[in-house]
């Protein structure tokens, strides 16, 4: 997976001379700034500088420590100078241009998938083209806001909450979508050849109420695809 920390920019500022780094981890790292800096400030500004730099460090690190337990999941910003987003944040496409074999269906791009995740998409989608199979990403990646605005629809549509989340999972965090792992293929015919043929790359089929609904991981291809579950809640 993509992983970096937040950053968090600061203003560009001059001290006497001395032009301050653009970002937390310049001003961490530019020693030598950091000493011009403080020679010439008085005794109380030092301890406020002080204090910033302790409580930056201290950010910098719990988002590290946090990252590396898995509690909090950071992704790279495709975009130079832009800030950077949690990955449960970072929404796809609303929608797409038709299906072409079916147009009631989108053919949406794979945006915000997983890197890794992408390549498998890839590599499935080329795969079944070799085969004269063709594969509509009728619906990948979606940010919480989209989970539960998908979650509301389904409310209205089955009736009750109960119904809805056994085809969109709420809370958002517990859904595949949202973190960038799981692709909704249409029309049903190229989802039974997904089925067939995607476990090799690492897709399986993980419900059985949604045949359109497939997850990535690469211990699938060469562990083999798992057992169906009944639904998105497991019942």
């Amino acid at each position: 997976m993509k992983t970096r920390l937040v950053r968090t920019d600061v203003s560009l500022a001059t001290f006497a001379g001395t032009q301050l780094p653009k970002d937390c981890y310049g001003l961490l790292t530019d020693t030598a700034a950091v000493r011009r800096i403080i020679r010439i400030m008085s005794k109380t500004s030092r301890r406020v500088v002080s204090g910033v730099l302790l409580i930056v460090t201290l950010v910098v690190s719990t988002g590290g420590a946090l990252g590396y337990l898995g509690r909090l999941t950071l992704a790279f910003d495709r975009h130079a100078g832009k800030p950077l987003a949690i990955i449960e944040e970072v929404p796809g496409p609303p929608g797409g241009p038709p299906c072409p074999i079916d147009a009631r269906y989108y053919d949406e791009a794979p945006e915000g998938l997983r890197p890794e995740v992408l390549q498998a998409w890839l590599a499935l989608r080329s795969k079944a083209s070799e085969q004269g199979v063709q594969l509509c990403l009728n619906d990948g990646k979606r940010s919480r806001g989209q989970q539960r605005a998908e979650f509301d629809e389904a409310v209205e549509k089955f009736g009750t909450e109960e119904l809805a989340s056994r085809y969109v999972l709420n809370p958002p965090d517990r859904s595949m979508h949202v973190i960038g792992f799981a692709v909704d293929i249409q029309p049903i015919e190229s989802a039974k050849w997904v089925e067939k043929n995607g476990g090799t790359l690492g897709w399986c089929r993980r419900y059985e109420n949604e045949q359109w609904h497939f997850e990535y991981n690469s211990g699938y291809s060469t562990g083999g695809c798992p057992a169906l579950i009944p639904s998105a809640t497991g019942s």
